[in-house]
């Protein structure tokens, strides 16, 4: 049996609501991303392993930086030196900004790492794991002017452009199928868009548009495993054979609030016929909390602050470690009764707190055509009175006393 581990979607280097580290000096997300790698690699390393396949977007940036590069390449290293099969797809984060330039993680094959495959261009590759070898028909990161020539693209618009690439990619996987070997497991590993898939945080990081392939594209019974990077929630697309993302071993921002985080471990029998030798199963990550609080303070709160600290009580076993935000709506007149100290002490124990406000502004009410620079108090608040359909008696009193403070402020003066 040939155990593989599939993840993607590392993205190192997010620092979204982060602080600095004050015993490491280093950014507390970065410690978070390589507290995650580091579950895979243990687990890996003590769950008989044979294959890492990770499915592009090792960083955050197509330049990481140095200790981004050190912190990821170290972990490879122990599962390479362990004699573990490292698989790494190159995603649209890990190219490069101008052609000719090398791509995030293709220091390793520079180097010539044993264990370390890295697949940057379209290929089958053969990959020969301690219990047997196993075929990847890898479908890294498309890159545009690869597909298409300028001459191709002169004079087409941009959903003509886009139809063009997801026709030259289906032709590619076709092109992978037919040269597979069916003597021998077959997986297919690509970081693309499929059209079934939900999308996940990764939706704020994407530049341009993306072209997006049917699930037929990629559920071909030559496979037995279909391994997805670039959609950022985990989800089986289909059974027969599995067509499965990943998903981000993080949480990035809010739009993962309610996704689990973690990778999928695929065990494969070559015994069996395809079909019946497949088994997958996934295991989460102990990725980082992202909590919503929202409070709807009523317009006649006399004290919001304390509508706001039990909607926070309420959430009070979520809060430790989390990232929180608290989404206040509230009517202007009782915002400047909020104590935003006290909401920030009641969250002390979160690893990161905001405070938003929706506040409702009050409209007010027009005196009819005339300014009120134009007018004597007196006409000011009959045409308001008016205004709000107050009936003829209260008026009357309303006026009266109005008269009457008007006439003692005059005497003062």
């Amino acid at each position: 049996m040939i155990r593989i581990l599939h993840f993607a979607d590392l993205h190192m280097g997010v620092e979204n609501y982060s602080r600095i580290d004050p015993a490491t000096g280093i950014s507390n997300c970065l410690l978070d991303f390589q507290a995650a790698l580091d579950e895979v690699v243990e687990f890996a390393l003590g769950n008989q392993v044979d294959l890492v396949l990770f499915c592009g977007d090792a960083y955050k940036t197509r330049d990481p930086s140095q200790t981004h590069q050190r912190e990821f390449a170290r972990r490879i290293n122990r599962l390479a030196a362990s004699g573990i099969q490292v698989f790494l797809l190159v995603g649209n984060h890990d190219l490069p900004n101008a052609v000719g330039r090398a791509t995030a993680v293709e220091i390793f094959d520079t180097l010539t790492i044993q264990n370390v495959t890295v697949a940057s261009q379209p290929d089958i590759y053969s990959i020969k794991t301690r219990e047997g070898i196993i075929q990847i028909a890898a479908l890294p990161w498309w890159r545009r002017n690869a597909l298409l020539s300028r001459e191709e693209t002169r004079h087409l618009s941009i959903e003509d452009i886009k139809q063009r690439l997801e026709a030259n990619l289906n032709e590619i996987i076709q092109s992978h199928i037919a040269r597979l070997d069916p003597g021998l497991p077959a997986i297919m590993a690509a970081h693309i868009s499929l059209s079934h898939a939900s999308p996940g945080s990764e939706r704020t990081m994407i530049l341009g548009q993306d072209p997006a392939l049917p699930l037929s594209s990629m559920a071909s019974p030559a496979f037995d495993y279909v391994a997805l990077g670039h959609i950022h929630r985990n989800q089986v697309l289909s059974h027969y054979p599995p067509v499965v993302y990943s998903g981000s071993l993080q949480r990035i921002n809010f739009s993962d609030e309610e996704d689990t985080k973690g990778f999928y471990v695929v065990d494969i029998e070559q015994e069996k016929s395809r079909g019946e030798r497949i088994a997958f199963n996934f295991h989460p990550s102990k990725a980082r909390r992202f909590l919503t609080i929202r409070v709807n303070v009523s317009h006649n709160d006399p004290d919001p602050t304390a509508t706001i600290l039990k909607s926070i009580a309420r959430q009070e076993r979520n809060i430790k470690d989390a990232i929180v935000r608290v989404q206040i709506n509230i009517a202007e007149h009782v915002d400047g009764l909020v104590q935003e100290q006290e909401i920030h002490r009641a969250l002390g124990e979160a690893q990161y707190v905001s405070i938003t406000k929706d506040v409702e502004r009050e409209r007010r009410t027009r005196l009819g055509d005339r300014s009120a620079e134009a007018m004597s108090p007196t006409e000011a608040l009959k045409v308001y009175l008016a205004l709000k359909k107050t009936s003829a008696d209260r008026t009357k009193v309303l006026l009266e006393y109005a008269d009457r403070l008007i006439q003692e402020t005059r005497g003062e003066d």
